[in-house]
């Protein structure tokens, strides 16, 4: 049977709506680990793009909690981030071929650097995030967040 798989925007709201259950002081904690996260992706993505002029090097950019993704690199829009989410965000107003790098074209072999590089960083951002989670939600029922 086919495994029907969520969105990153169902993703996202599933867990904007679980974390606003918590105090606003424990997701403010996890602003930083979110970005350093974010930064880590980008940090990967950017050691693994293909370079030719360098400009899709240039748009890699991180956006963080709060903030709205630069043109172009949401579905052709931008779009603002709730409190509780950073992204990784490929593409602006001047560059809008990264996905054709990431997975190719009929003239074109991919050359893929986005879902590796996000792959590779992936377990070391959701252990900070799991952590500051964790520490958030202890010194919040200490009355300390």
């Amino acid at each position: 049977m086919a495994r029907k798989y969520k969105s990153l925007a169902e993703q996202s709201r599933a867990l904007e709506k679980r974390l606003l259950a918590i105090p606003a002081d424990v997701v403010r904690e996890l602003r930083p680990a979110l970005i350093k996260g974010a930064q880590d992706v980008e940090a990967a993505m950017e050691l693994l793009v293909p370079e030719d002029e360098g400009d899709l090097l240039g748009s890699i950019q991180v956006t963080g909690p709060g903030e709205t993704t630069p043109p172009y690199a949401v579905g052709g829009g931008s779009m603002t981030l709730p409190e509780n989410m950073a992204a990784v965000t490929v593409g602006n107003t001047d560059v809008r071929h990264g996905h054709l790098q990431e997975f190719g074209t009929v003239h074109h072999e991919a050359q893929p650097f986005m879902l590796p590089g996000f792959r590779i960083a992936k377990p070391k951002a959701q252990r900070r995030i799991t952590a500051a989670i964790s520490k958030a939600i202890r010194n919040a029922g200490k009355g300390s967040a």
